[in-house]
């Protein structure tokens, strides 16, 4: 029997937001002779999501791969797919809210990138303080108490 004829497939329908949407998520055992699969010791199956919207009268499609240590299940590497883009989702926001990235007016390439880098780990640490302030908040007070700086840094509390 070939990977092939092991291939599940799951498709989900979505509407809202202005758009109507369609995935296809397949996903098959990883190929033994996979060039490189010794280098993932976990590595148990390849999936892949095909998006198709329709907004505004135009369609557009994405194709996004991945590898998993999960075992071949399709329905449950379709969950944590859209588990793992909420996640994103939930930290684009998040960046947006906290450091207004989505106003940045950094143009170089490399700065831009070195800024998200800071900004998502600067984030992390914001998050892990126990304090009950926003995010954003936080981000103020590192700036005006040197004190709370210190606390968020090194995750102890005075």
């Amino acid at each position: 029997m070939s990977t092939r004829d092991n291939a599940r497939q799951h498709v989900t329908h979505d509407k809202g937001h202005g758009r109507v949407e369609e995935r296809r998520y397949i996903q098959l055992p990883a190929p033994r002779t996979l060039p490189g699969i010794d280098k993932w010791q976990k590595l148990l199956t390849i999936g892949v999501v095909i998006l198709t919207a329709i907004r505004n009268g135009k369609e557009t499609t994405e194709l996004r791969f991945f590898i998993s240590s999960l075992g071949l299940g399709v329905k449950q590497f379709a969950k944590a797919v859209r588990n793992h883009w909420g996640i994103e989702n939930t930290c684009h926001w998040s960046l947006d809210v906290t450091y207004r990235e989505d106003d940045s007016r950094i143009r170089d390439a490399h700065a831009r990138e070195n800024f998200a880098w800071l900004n998502r780990f600067t984030l992390s640490l914001l998050k892990q303080h126990r304090g009950k302030g926003s995010l954003a908040m936080k981000r103020r007070s590192c700036g005006w108490n040197p004190q709370f700086l210190l606390e968020v840094l090194t995750g102890q509390t005075s």
